[in-house]
């Protein structure tokens, strides 16, 4: 069994040779592992024998001017396709420290809109069938990312303090910058569609939620981000594929709807900030699939790690419908080795 089947049987909620196991470590990570033995360049996917998830992104933006501002053995700071001047650090485990930003208003984000029309132009097409060609060979689950919403607005678009104030200031504002990162992204997999290329999923990240609470209520996700949603749920159901929400933190209040709206699958179920995999399989199993939910605070408690897995595996793969990974990412702290035991006993317990 591939990694398509097997992945296609855990959203439809059926048994399978095994569970699909999937994680994302970061780059520290990997330039750990390689170091420790794992071929410098390799796909750690492919390396360390864990399924095959592939996702690609069209480009939405107002495709700003991306240009390096200033490098040093330390970091690197840049400007992105979204306006943002952003610092990265190289040698740690981290996201960007957001410097500046180009939509700030309104009237900025208009200014972008003009700059963001949908076209055939923006897709680059010699890549995208070399992709498609080698994903196809390898029987990987593939999907598409989209760029909206909540999340990658205020972190990557315009900044935090701006859009948590705009959600109760100007929430029409918001509505309209989701609207536009929508349907953008829309038109152009419209265009990949119609060109005769397939995927399995839409995926999008959304985190909602930080430890114990969310970023704002549940009357406010009703009003203003969950028709959002409801769009890109949809969407994918029209063309007959699933859908992916990454959302960290503690979402609680927002799983109902988001059942309710007909999501397939919800991950990292953020353990540390509130989510119970177990309440969560229990209670929303028979319609919901889950990714995640091993808690990444214990890769520094490797005995209680290991004593979770033989915990977490056997309960959340009941009927299909789990993937599993850790509710975040692999940290730098991870040996190759002991991942490779991680993932080696996954798919021992993971076995129908």
């Amino acid at each position: 069994m591939n990694s398509r089947e097997r992945i296609a049987r855990m959203f439809n909620h059926q048994e399978a040779d095994r569970i699909a196991i999937f994680d994302d470590p970061w780059a520290a990570t990997i330039k750990r592992w390689e170091s420790e033995g794992m071929p410098a360049g390799s796909d750690y996917i492919d390396y360390l024998g864990l399924d095959a998830i592939r996702n690609f992104k069209t480009d939405n933006s107002p495709q700003y001017e991306k240009k390096v501002i200033e490098e040093t053995a330390e970091h690197i700071i840049y400007t992105s396709e979204w306006g943002v001047t952003m610092k990265q650090w190289k040698n740690a485990a981290s996201t960007p420290e957001f410097l500046d930003f180009t939509i700030v208003n309104p009237e900025t984000c208009q200014a972008a809109k003009k700059r963001m029309a949908a076209s055939p132009e923006r897709i680059d097409w010699a890549k995208t069938k070399s992709d498609f060609a080698k994903w196809g060979k390898e029987g990987a689950w593939i999907q598409a990312i989209l760029w909206f919403g909540f999340d990658v607005s205020h972190s990557w678009i315009v900044g935090t303090e701006r859009v948590l104030m705009a959600l109760a200031e100007d929430p029409d504002w918001l509505r309209d910058m989701f609207d536009t990162e929508l349907t953008v992204q829309l038109k152009l997999l419209d265009i990949l569609w119609d060109k005769g290329y397939r995927f399995q999923a839409v995926k999008w990240y959304d985190d909602m939620g930080f430890k114990k609470n969310q970023f704002f209520s549940l009357s406010m996700y009703r009003d203003i981000l969950k028709p959002f949603h409801q769009r890109a749920i949809d969407w994918a159901k029209n063309k007959g594929i699933k859908t992916y929400l990454h959302s960290c933190g503690d979402i609680n209040p927002f799983v109902p709807e988001l059942v309710a709206m007909g999501l397939d699958m919800l991950n990292p179920l953020e353990v540390k900030a509130g989510m119970d995999p177990y309440h969560l399989k229990k209670t929303f199993g028979d319609k919901l699939a889950f990714h995640g939910g091993m808690n990444a605070l214990h890769y520094d408690n490797l005995p209680l790690l290991h004593s979770e897995i033989e915990t977490l595996i056997p309960a959340m793969k009941e009927n299909g419908g789990f993937v599993f990974g850790s509710d975040h990412s692999v940290p730098s702290g991870v040996s190759l080795a002991e991942f490779q035991r991680i993932i080696g006993r996954a798919k021992e317990l993971g076995k129908y």
